[in-house]
């Protein structure tokens, strides 16, 4: 069995458990091997029955006074056992399992491990593990894994799958280069695999997952490197004329650019007209004023007869761009074509829009990933822009990149990170800077509370819906559940449809939903069908509501000072008063600095910097905090340290050997040709 032998062939997977991988995105060995957990948990100290705390995961000791009886009435073959302390009483069940009264006897002690749920005066137990006293005090010294699961997946299943795999697959060829890991003293990477998985103690789990981080960020600057080295003096054929035609757009612009929107546009221009291809980041805080720099760009290409394309993350965002691109056509009274191509259109419509972009000379094109379908031929594309660059990746921009016919790149990111960082991670591009909000926008009103404050918020936030407009909840998770603590989405929407008069909708968004029904949830909120919606962090980049002027955070200490202002930003987005309330969980007892650091300020970018202050070695064992670039593990706040080591050693590697054409070398361009979907292919290796 190798890495890439499909998942079947591990011991005990049949075609309805590799369903459920597939739908996880786990076709492979290799693919099992390399779906990390999301968290680690301990096991909780042992108590009594009148220990017990409802709503949490709890671990008690009982010695039994009979075996569990079975409700023969119940289609579930319930096994029920009652047991009771000086005070309190609980419920033990077990559904469709008869066999449990072979495992738990009479007048035996065990540990039962699961999560505690109260109804009246009764606590209820079901499905727990069973084990010994002495089993117990053995797994509560090591980190179990929580892995993200998907409908139909247990963590027991996909825990059992993983360490199978690694018992029997053979043992991978290390390919970093010993001196390399020497250097930042990384662990092999069997000894990685394994304790990321199951880690003997918290020092492996350190070690190993400092490996796998180190791995991701080598790989990722490293083809970001071989890229730029290959496409860096690649000579601009596009003939733009006079940057005039864009000057007097901007005269006739209702508002005025700010000097960091001026600068940064000159740039773009220059760009434009220079001897070599445009790679830019236009880098620029929420709200700051990215989108018009870009259409202003389109433009400019389009009054020389050249196409340019416009690639947004979802199919909302993308249709949004597509107005208003149409209406400042209509407000410069300029005729140029504007095509829309999302996943979401009718066939018809694809058709019609395929066919206008192989024929339009000028078209100015705005859509999604369905913008690199093979179907798609371009006629003149000089300018492609992607929206949120962390959102795609390398490969996209190679596809751009060939399809087009060596189109000028500029990437967006709305994401503030401190320039150091900046240069690490886009490496093969230039940067630029909006570090200015325009004037007309109000400063965001930032409030930290706990959950004694919940029902006021309700009140502010339905006087704000009263006065038209409307609010986000974000909530951390999408159901309950027995591994994470935490407002769910499902549960929490329910119990605001209670709580609010029903003339207020209430709508529900999160990851697992399918892309249509996400579609019509964010198109229904951004025409005020829905006026207060509750979703996951799917909403931190999505859609631009300048009617919602409220967003509360629950749980907000889970998450990274990043994400919370990218998730803040999603109001203030006109020039009404809006506002954030950050709700601290009911555990936590104290003020959380990260949420002092965001009431403080609305500067993305000195967050972005309090925030790399924040971030220590021991902070990881958790939800990662940043979601840029799609890292599987690392976090380029948390793990700044290692980025940096990782772009020092790329150097190192590209004066030695630029071509990895070195025998020395040889498995670690094995291994970077093997890494699937990253865009790795641009390498030419």
């Amino acid at each position: 069995m190798n890495l890439d032998s499909p998942i079947k062939s591990i011991k005990g997977i049949g075609p309805k458990t590799e369903q459920l991988f597939a739908a996880a995105g786990v076709y492979t060995v290799g693919d099992i091997l390399l779906y990390f957990p999301r968290d680690y948990e301990r096991y909780p100290e042992i108590c009594g029955v009148d220990g017990i705390v409802e709503d949490r995961k709890n671990a008690i000791f009982v010695r039994t006074q009979r075996a569990p009886s079975l409700n023969a009435r119940s289609r579930m073959q319930t096994a029920v056992l009652d047991v009771a302390g000086e005070e309190k009483k609980m419920r033990i069940l077990w559904f469709r399992s008869p066999y449990i009264r072979s495992v738990v006897k009479p007048q035996e002690s065990y540990v039962f491990v699961g999560k505690v749920t109260r109804k009246q005066d009764i606590y209820y137990m079901e499905q727990p593990e069973v084990m010994s006293l002495e089993k117990y005090r053995e797994i509560q010294k090591t980190l179990q894994p929580v892995y993200p699961l998907t409908k139909g997946l247990t963590n027991n299943l996909v825990r059992k799958t993983v360490m199978t795999a690694i018992r029997e697959q053979d043992l991978e060829m290390e390919y970093l280069p010993e001196d390399v890991r020497a250097r930042n003293h990384l662990s092999e990477y069997n000894f990685a695999l394994a304790n990321i998985h199951m880690p003997a103690d918290e020092q492996s789990c350190i070690a190993a997952r400092n490996r796998f981080v180190f791995d991701e960020f080598f790989f990722f600057i490293l083809a970001m490197q071989m890229t730029k080295d290959s496409s860096a003096v690649l000579p601009n054929r596009w003939r733009l004329g006079s940057m005039d035609f864009v000057h007097s757009l901007t005269e006739k612009l209702p508002y005025r650019l700010t000097d960091a929107q001026e600068r940064t546009l000159k740039q773009v221009l220059e760009d434009l007209r220079s001897d070599t291809l445009m790679q830019r980041l236009i880098q620029g805080d929420v709200g700051s004023g990215k989108t018009i720099i870009a259409f202003l760009a389109m433009l400019d290409c389009a009054s020389s007869g050249y196409q340019s394309a416009m690639m947004a993350p979802t199919d909302v965002l993308a249709r949004q761009h597509y107005q208003k691109m149409k209406k400042l056509c209509e407000d410069f009274d300029l005729h140029f074509p504007v095509v829309l191509l999302t996943g979401s259109l009718g066939a018809r419509e694809r058709r019609e829009a395929y066919e206008r972009i192989a024929r339009e000379p000028a078209a100015l094109i705005i859509g999604t990933h369905a913008l690199i379908q093979e179907k798609v031929n371009y006629r003149d594309l000089a300018l492609v822009i992607t929206d949120e660059q962390h959102r795609f990746g390398v490969k996209q921009r190679e596809s751009f990149f060939f399809k087009g016919g060596q189109p000028h790149i500029m990437v967006m990111s709305a994401t503030p990170i401190p320039r150091t960082l900046a240069i690490i991670l886009y490496g093969d591009l230039d940067i630029s800077v909006i570090d200015e909000v325009p004037a007309q926008r109000k400063a965001i009103k930032n409030c930290v509370v706990d959950t004694s404050s919940r029902q006021a918020a309700y009140r502010f936030m339905e006087k704000q819906i009263r006065q038209g407009h409307q609010v986000y909840i974000i909530c951390p998770l999408v159901e309950a559940s027995e591994h994470a603590e935490g407002e769910n989405v499902l549960e929490y929407s329910e119990r605001l449809r209670e709580i609010f008069p029903a003339d207020i909708v209430i709508g529900c968004l999160h990851g697992k939903m399918k892309p249509e029904e996400k579609n019509r949830v964010m198109e229904d909120f951004l025409d005020n069908r829905i006026q207060i919606l509750v979703s996951t962090t799917v909403v931190e980049v999505g859609v631009d509501v300048p009617n919602a002027t409220a967003i509360m955070i629950e749980n907000a200490e889970r998450y990274g000072l990043a994400q919370l202002h990218q998730l803040r930003g999603r109001v203030g987005r006109s020039d009404h008063q809006s506002y954030c309330i950050l709700m601290q969980g009911k555990e936590q007892k104290t003020k959380n600095r990260r949420l002092e650091i965001l009431n403080s300020s609305n500067d993305g970018f000195y967050i972005a910097g309090e925030d790399l202050k924040l971030r220590g070695p021991g902070d990881f064992f958790g939800i990662r905090q940043s979601g840029d670039f799609q890292f599987r593990l690392a976090d380029i706040y948390q793990d700044a340290d290692l980025l940096s080591r990782a772009s020092y050693e790329v150097s190192v590697l590209m004066k030695e050997d630029p071509k990895l054409a070195g025998k020395e070398h040889q498995a670690l361009k094995n291994r970077l040709k093997s890494l699937s979907g990253s865009g790795y292919s641009l390498l030419n290796l």
